[in-house]
């Protein structure tokens, strides 16, 4: 697995009766993978997992796999409360031909470390498919610490962590610590630039799912280093970014792919579409940044 390069958190498209909408799925998915991304990730917060039936998402997962035809990775993130349904997913996956797993801490529970580290161990153990874990004390009250990843280590196939503690020096307390031993990839799009600066290997976006463009290029431009290029982007980029670190994040995101021409913003009860003051307020962000997108046709990047 390659864990380099920018992964979406792609959204699940719904119609207005609440029935997947493959049709605008794909549409996304497509622009996604002509804008250079390294892979997908399906299932995740954006992709509304929690309101999917398990059909529904081993029929998106099968769907999905066949649309993309080996072009890029297939990620599946796995939430769940049980380590049995955990294991059940891993399984699935594998089962389905999935490349990787993006895996979470127990859900509903702030297990200790022990319970973490077992619970991480048991289901890398279940599966031969490579493995990110979700780092994301912020949201989900559990903190991956380095003493739990000192332990992981003996697991060859957890191979990398979606960083998303909030505190960007963790890339490079993990750069030191492990060396390339797990690949690192930037889980806020808020601290894109200063995550791969400071040697983050891989990115985990949100607003990628409007934005696939920029949001590669942006990337690119930080790996090489070459940042008076990358800084006017992320000045333009960074109003846009702060959408992704809202509890609404699934309804702005999705309203911005629904203005941006690749998406629309149904989602599933109990989220509701944007009404009133705050749909205002956040329209008027993302035309501002669709009206003055920056010109991307000059930038060559070799990687």
């Amino acid at each position: 697995m390659n864990w380099n390069g920018v992964f979406p958190a792609v959204t699940t498209k719904f119609d207005g009766d609440g029935n997947i909408d493959y049709d605008t799925f794909f549409l996304n998915l497509e622009a996604q993978i002509e804008a250079g991304v390294s892979g997908v990730i399906l299932g995740g917060t954006l992709g509304e997992s929690s309101v999917l039936e398990d059909e529904e998402k081993v029929e998106l997962t099968k769907k999905t796999k066949e649309r993309i035809a080996g072009r890029v990775p297939i990620v599946l993130n796995i939430a769940e409360g049980s380590t049995v349904k955990a294991i059940y997913w891993a399984k699935k996956a594998e089962e389905m031909g999935l490349d990787a797993l993006m895996l979470l801490p127990p859900m509903r529970y702030p297990s200790d470390h022990r319970e973490t580290v077992t619970y991480f161990k048991t289901v890398a153990n279940s599966t031969d498919l490579p493995i990110m874990i979700y780092n994301n004390p912020v949201d989900y009250k559990t903190y991956v610490t380095l003493e739990m990843f000192d332990e992981l280590m003996e697991c060859e196939n957890i191979q990398a962590v979606k960083e998303s503690t909030r505190d960007v020096s963790n890339v490079t307390r993990m750069k030191t610590r492990f060396g390339g031993r797990y690949k690192i990839l930037c889980g806020v799009d808020t601290l894109t630039m200063e995550s791969v600066l400071m040697g983050a290997d891989g990115l985990v976006a949100g607003l990628v799912c409007a934005f696939p463009k920029e949001t590669v290029v942006l990337f690119d431009l930080c790996k090489e280093r070459r940042i008076e290029e990358a800084l006017p982007i992320y000045r333009w980029f960074l109003p846009l970014l702060e959408l992704d670190i809202h509890p609404k994040l699934v309804q702005y995101i999705k309203l911005a792919e629904q203005m941006a021409g690749i998406g629309t913003e149904h989602v599933r009860a109990p989220r509701l579409t944007l009404v009133g003051e705050e749909r205002a307020r956040v329209e008027k962000l993302i035309q501002t940044g669709l009206e003055n997108r920056p010109e991307l046709t000059e930038i060559k990047t070799s990687i």
